[in-house]
């Protein structure tokens, strides 16, 4: 993953972009942030659009079914 910090105040999401991004610029891509309780998941072309929010075991559970 590729950080990808954030503008503005410290209260703000970090969000992580995957070394593994598609397409020809890498525009087909998910980017996520991590805060204590959740993890954050968006498209990276679509920044201020919505995104999930998930309990971490839920995104474990998720990652895990990737292998």
């Amino acid at each position: 993953m590729m950080r990808k910090e954030s503008a503005g105040d410290s209260s703000e999401l970090v969000w992580f972009k995957s070394s593994h991004s598609g397409g020809t610029n890498g525009e087909s891509c998910v980017e996520i942030a991590i805060a204590p309780s959740t993890v954050h998941v968006r498209d990276s072309k679509a920044t201020d659009g919505p995104h999930l929010t998930l309990p971490p075991e839920t995104w474990t559970a998720f990652l895990s079914q990737l292998r």
